[in-house]
């Protein structure tokens, strides 16, 4: 994957998927990379993120003008991301279709009726 130009417009949920594969591929992961150990190294890499935010209360405006700590906290971002599509192709499930099925769901769980009288709403 080149990073010329390359945005979350352009790219495909399965050039992630392929890119990652090929990372763990050529390096012989893959038998190391088992539903288990993958969610363990995702919870810790939720955990660093965190970390970031530990004792803090950072608004979005602040974040954006500290150069080191939007990096710190994309790289954590980063690095979930690449575990969790890694947990996606170790268990060769399509992201879009367990994101359909989960947010039929999540309509049917929290409708719109019920959210939008204001009642979880901050006054």
């Amino acid at each position: 994957m080149t990073f010329k130009n390359i945005n979350d417009k352009k790219t495909t949920i399965s050039s992630f998927k392929e890119e990652i594969d090929k990372f763990v591929e050529e390096r012989k992961w893959k038998e190391y990379h088992t539903p288990k150990n993958l969610i363990q190294a995702l919870g810790i890499e939720v955990a660093e993120l965190s970390e970031l935010f530990l004792f803090k209360d950072y608004k979005v405006p602040e974040i954006h003008k500290d150069i080191k700590l939007l990096e710190k906290i994309s790289d954590e971002i980063a690095d979930v991301f690449i575990y969790l599509i890694s947990l996606i192709n170790c268990l060769n499930f399509d992201l879009t279709e367990i994101f359909l099925k989960k947010m039929a769901k999540n309509r049917k769980k929290y409708s719109i009726h019920e959210f939008n009288n204001g009642s979880f709403h901050k006054k």
